[in-house]
């Protein structure tokens, strides 16, 4: 491993490193503007913190075809000098990197508004939050078995495969290779984020076990399996919240009734307020009333 392979493998870890750091700080304010994805700062937020955390996750697990890239840039060129000749070489590793995030980030305002538009609208009309969440999670585990989880996973955990079908000349090549490669890592791993944006697990527990999951998927010659087995533990967490065994539904609920409180804290009922101060009203013309009347009645006995 050369000098430049070594500075990317510290990039990489330390870019993930301080993802983790960014996503974790910000984790409330990400979670806060899924209740407003129509705000444009929210959105901003929610894209900017979610791709720090695709960062976070995905990046241990995508070197291998980051330092296959790197070598095979370098193997293009007949002198070794020309890789960082006229800054050739860095703006074709960060279009290729920057093009991968970008697929992840569009992925993340997909499932933002199919939260907020498609299931968050589901789970009011039907009351049915416990058998949808189950149905999520039923579908994600189903996935793992498919034949398109298969071929996806087996470009991701064979740089070298990915390479030879999908190499591009280039920056315009940088550009569309960073791109196939997000959509093959999106086809992989696209259950475990749909989870994670749909029940509210975007807590740092829950990021560390999906990204060791991909990180075995990605990183073993039978990440295959390790897919499988966690297709049925997610099949059968389904099963046990679809039946009512169990209640995943923690995160987003969770933020709803920490709102509703605070809401009737600063916006007290008005028409409450003026019933009160009516019969309160009232309460106080009933003596001065009744004085009256001792009064008249005093008068006709004289």
């Amino acid at each position: 491993m050369d000098w430049l392979q070594k500075t990317l493998v510290i990039a990489l870890v330390s870019t993930s490193a301080a993802a983790w750091i960014v996503s974790q700080v910000f984790q409330a304010g990400m979670m806060n503007s899924m209740m407003a994805p129509y705000d444009t700062v929210s959105v901003l937020l929610f894209v900017a913190v979610w791709t720090a955390g695709m960062a976070a996750m995905m990046f241990p697990a995508i070197s291998p075809i980051v330092l296959l890239y790197n070598k095979l840039v370098k193997n293009s060129n007949s002198n070794a000098t020309l890789v960082v000749e006229g800054g050739r070489y860095p703006v074709k590793m960060t279009l290729f990197v920057g093009c991968y995030l970008a697929v992840w980030a569009l992925t993340g305002l997909a499932l933002l508004y199919g939260w907020s538009m498609l299931l968050n609208t589901a789970v009011a009309a039907t009351g049915l939050s416990t058998f949808i969440y189950g149905a999520i999670l039923i579908a994600a585990g189903a996935y793992q078995f498919s034949p398109l989880k298969a071929k996806c996973l087996g470009y991701c955990e064979s740089p070298m495969s990915f390479f030879m079908r999908r190499w591009r000349k280039g920056t315009a090549g940088a550009v569309t290779m960073g791109t196939y490669h997000g959509l093959y890592c999106l086809g992989c791993c696209w259950p475990y984020f749909l989870i994670m944006v749909a029940l509210g697990w975007m807590n740092i527990l829950w990021m560390a076990l999906f990204a060791g999951i991909i990180f075995g998927e990605k990183m073993w010659s039978r990440g295959i399996w390790v897919a499988r087995a966690a297709g049925i533990g997610l099949a059968i967490a389904g099963t046990i919240t679809a039946l009512g065994v169990v209640d995943i539904s923690t995160g987003h609920d969770a933020m709803v009734e920490q709102e509703m409180p605070a809401m009737d804290m600063e916006d007290p009922n008005p028409a409450q307020e003026q019933t009160d101060d009516s019969m309160s009203g009232m309460d106080a013309q009933e003596p001065a009333q009744d004085q009256m009347s001792d009064d008249k009645m005093s008068g006709m006995d004289t």
